[in-house]
């Protein structure tokens, strides 16, 4: 499983590409995959970019918590699916971002990909650089997740 890190400025072209920063295009490459997954964020005005293994690992965990025969998750699916497109890496390393996502995400023309572990946020650089947390907040947090008691099994 791929882990990207890190999160780089990039500029939208007038056609809607942005060209993937080269350490994230060797860890798609690594994989011998053009195709990608790219997806409104669940919670935040931004985009999310899945490789197509992880997009497919994702799905797998969908598919077990959901009964497609149940109105209320079909409906859930629908809108899940909705905000989905599958995207190429060019031969340039590109990607074409459908203009369908650009309201959403409020993209102008600077944009922010940040590397999330097994994806890439897709960000609106001025949403990007403010915080989602302040200082306290984020502390409070890392001590909520992190800290207590340590688990000898990890």
């Amino acid at each position: 499983m791929q882990t990207f890190i890190g999160d780089y400025q990039c500029k939208l072209d007038a056609k809607g590409r942005v060209l993937l920063p080269s350490a994230f295009r060797k860890l798609l490459n690594g994989d011998s995959e053009n195709r990608c997954v790219l997806r409104k964020n669940l919670h935040d005005k931004c985009l999310d970019l899945y490789p197509m293994k992880e997009w497919e690992r994702q799905i797998e965990m969908v598919r077990a918590r959901v009964n497609t025969f149940n109105k209320r998750h079909a409906a859930f699916m629908r809108e899940f699916y909705r905000g989905t497109a599958e995207v190429l890496v060019d031969s340039n390393g590109r990607i074409l971002i459908p203009k369908k996502f650009f309201d959403f995400a409020g993209f102008k023309k600077d944009i922010t990909l940040a590397g999330q572990d097994d994806k890439i946020e897709i960000w609106d650089t001025e949403s990007y650089e403010k915080p989602a947390l302040s200082d306290d907040d984020f502390s409070s947090l890392a001590n909520e997740i992190l800290g207590g008691s340590i688990n000898p099994d990890l």
